[in-house]
């Protein structure tokens, strides 16, 4: 069973910064790519950012320059430090990964609970 364990949320300034952090745990083989979603109220889940192993990322146009990702390989986390903070970042934000549980299956998602960012203004 594969764990995603999210810590770092909660309620800043708009202004201030958060890090989220998230550590994958479990029977997992190997990882491909990690990040964090998003989800806002009564929103569509988008994407924030994410990082392969050999550190190509791919960011949400609406964090780039304000939000950065970095991973841990060998400890299997992922880190988004988020700066510059508007109240438009309050949000869900979940984070992802894309592995596979043995070297004979395929790639799958999977998800973290969440954490609740909320940025006042």
């Amino acid at each position: 069973q594969v764990q995603l364990v999210e810590s770092g949320g909660g309620l800043v300034e708009a202004g201030g910064s958060l890090r989220l952090s998230c550590a994958v745990s479990g029977s997992i083989f190997s990882i491909s790519a990690m990040g964090w979603y998003r989800q806002g109220p009564g929103k569509q889940r988008e994407l924030v950012a994410t990082i392969t192993t050999d550190g190509r990322i791919v960011s949400g146009d609406s964090v780039k320059g304000r939000f950065t990702i970095s991973r841990d390989n060998a400890k299997n986390t992922v880190t988004l430090q988020m700066n510059s903070l508007k109240p438009e970042d309050t949000a869900e934000y979940f984070c992802y990964t894309r592995g596979r549980i043995t070297s004979w299956r395929p790639l799958r998602d999977y998800w973290g609970q969440g954490t609740q960012v909320t940025v006042s203004s």
